[in-house]
């Protein structure tokens, strides 16, 4: 390595000095001395420590003089590090002041309980130092204790409430843990059996009662609610005659001041074989169709191997208070006995003439897959086959088809209650209920109607009245105008004498009494009307009869609750008008 010289390393600082002067902000730019300038002074090598001052350069005598920058004050001294000799280790830096280590927190798992009066939960805890103590901030609510070995925390419910257990350690860490007493809002069935019957059971029919069954085996605390709905249920398929499958139905269980509850119960469904069979009367339940007071609103006997179909429409205004309709069956024999019934329920809603129509609808649809329930009736009991919310200001419908497979007969019987009354209670013993404006009550002997009609394309129109024939009553009380609940089945055979030209029919609703809604099972495909006004030219379906040929239809309709009847349907040539299913048609 070459050793530098004295005189070398003084140019070298002086050099440096100046670079640092020319970038001092405010400098002037130094020129360098030309040739002819007298050469530099050696200098004496600096000593350790100090740095020797850069020469002020010689100007030359041809420059023009400079002048002097104005004078920059001094900077107040600064203490300066102690001066490390060259070649020197730097010193070691000072140590940090030193943290102390965070105290790992208790945890509980999970960090909080809620228990029932006499029930108790288990709590992990972990990053416990050492042993653990609890104490419970108000001891009448809740106990706790904890298992050395295992760091379970174990909490017992006293009584209703809320309270702190709190958990220390050795180290003097605590961790608060909310404690809830309450009780459940209730209990849902594990298992439920469900017996239906079908052509098949369809998906939807099939959800709809594996629902009722779960909610109806729930058991409720007062105030408490249960929550369930038919599209979290999961069926796949329809159920065909002598099948099983089980159901799952999720449930809720929710209402303050307790806990919620949630829960699964499965349905077991079985297709329980039974034919279809015609009724025999057919009972109505349509007075006083205001309500005004609790009470008895119908009765009448069910006779074994005998099907009835049965009807009910009521309305509670709004100056009455809330109240429910049951329908209860009782069995006053020693021996048990089976029913099947076919439902179409609707309500409760302010519009009386949807609610006809929905329940007809539901009704009419079940009847053509005969799809009901079958439910066993124990001896010497009472048994809620229905019941139905009705509030003030509200419609309740219900079209039902009730036969006894098996067992002595039975008393069926229809009752007003308030809405928070128990549907397991017994039969009132009261008198009948009766009211200001007539309506029909009783036992009618013919329930159904069967028309056989034949039109000719090039003759005139052919009008089927519907909802034109009164019932006699066979026991107290009026006739039943419009036919409400007989089912009328028309079967119309439409011919084409034209050889040579096909030609298009169309069927037609005219209502006749009023403003009427519909329901029409055409060749198996259901036609439904919204509320269509009296006299208009309703087009149901359309047909194309090709040259001398024909088209045989079945239509079978019911007339509808809330609605005014008497209806024509009418066989014609097709005017033009609007299709069902288009923006101008009620029909769909």
């Amino acid at each position: 390595m070459r050793r530098l010289g004295p005189l070398y390393l003084a140019a070298c600082i002086a050099a440096g000095a100046a670079v640092s002067l020319a970038a001092m902000p405010g400098a002037r730019a130094q020129t360098a001395p030309p040739a002819s300038a007298a050469p530099a002074v050696p200098l004496p090598a600096p000593t350790a420590g100090a740095v020797a001052p850069s020469p002020s350069p010689t100007p030359s005598p041809s420059a023009a003089p400079v002048p002097a920058a104005a004078p920059v004050p001094a900077a107040a001294p600064v203490a300066s590090p102690a001066t490390i000799p060259l070649g020197a280790p730097p010193p070691a830096p000072a140590p940090a002041p030193t943290v102390p280590p965070t105290q790992p927190p208790i945890i509980v798992d999970p960090p909080s309980a809620g228990v029932t009066p006499g029930g108790s939960q288990e709590l992990r805890l972990q990053a416990v130092l050492g042993s653990a103590s609890v104490t419970v901030a108000n001891p009448a609510i809740a106990d706790a204790s904890v298992d050395q070995a295992t760091r379970i925390l174990t909490i017992v419910g006293k009584q209703i409430g809320s309270t702190t257990v709190t958990v220390r350690d050795d180290r003097g860490l605590t961790r608060d843990v909310p404690v809830r007493v309450a009780y459940m809002a209730g209990a849902a069935a594990d298992s439920v059996l469900l017996r239906v019957t079908g052509r098949p059971a369809s998906e939807f029919f099939l959800q709809e009662q594996a629902l009722a069954a779960a909610l109806k085996a729930v058991t409720l605390r007062p105030g408490a609610s249960a929550v369930a709905t038919a599209d979290g249920i999961n069926v796949g398929a329809p159920l065909r005659v002598d099948d099983i499958a089980t159901i799952d139905v999720p449930i809720i269980l929710q209402g303050d001041p307790y806990f919620t509850v949630q829960a699964t119960t499965h349905v077991r469904v079985e297709n329980f074989a039974q034919p279809s069979i015609r009724p025999q009367s057919l009972l109505v339940s349509d007075f006083p169709e205001t309500l005004k007071a609790n009470g008895i609103l119908f009765e009448a006997d069910l006779t074994t191997r005998q099907a009835d179909r049965f009807l009910y429409y009521h309305y509670d205004p709004s100056t009455e208070p809330n109240r429910r309709i049951v329908l209860k069956v009782q069995n006053t024999s020693n021996q048990p006995a089976l029913v099947q019934f076919i439902a179409g329920l609707a309500g409760p809603e302010p519009n009386e003439m949807e609610v006809g129509h929905l329940s007809t609808q539901r009704f009419l649809v079940r009847l053509a897959q005969n799809e009901g329930t079958v439910i066993s009736i124990p001896p010497s009991s009472t048994v809620a086959l229905m019941n139905q919310a009705l509030p003030a200001k509200s419609v309740v419908s219900g079209l039902m088809q009730l036969r006894e497979i098996e067992g002595s007969s039975l008393h069926l019987t229809l009752v007003a209650q308030d809405a928070d009354a128990s549907i397991d209670g017994p039969v009132p013993t009261s008198a009948t209920l009766v009211g200001d404006v007539p309506h029909a009550r009783g036992i009618y002997p013919i329930p159904e109607f069967f028309y056989d009609y034949s039109y000719a394309a090039d003759g005139p129109d052919l009008e089927i009245p519907i909802g034109q024939i009164p019932l006699p009553n066979l026991v107290q009380g009026q006739t039943l105008a419009g036919d409400y609940g007989v089912l009328q089945d028309i079967t119309i055979r439409m011919v084409n004498n034209d050889r040579h030209n096909a030609r298009n029919i169309a069927i037609y609703a005219s209502p006749r009494g009023g403003r009427a809604t519909g329901t029409f099972v055409i060749d198996r495909v259901l036609v439904q009307a919204h509320a269509m006004e009296p006299y208009g030219h309703y087009k149901l379906r359309q047909y194309t009869i090709p040259p001398g040929s024909f088209v045989r239809t079945e239509i079978v309709t019911m007339p509808e609750g809330g609605s005014s009847y008497p209806l024509r349907l009418v066989v014609a040539p097709d005017d033009g008008s609007a299709a069902p299913g288009t923006a101008d048609s009620p029909v769909y």
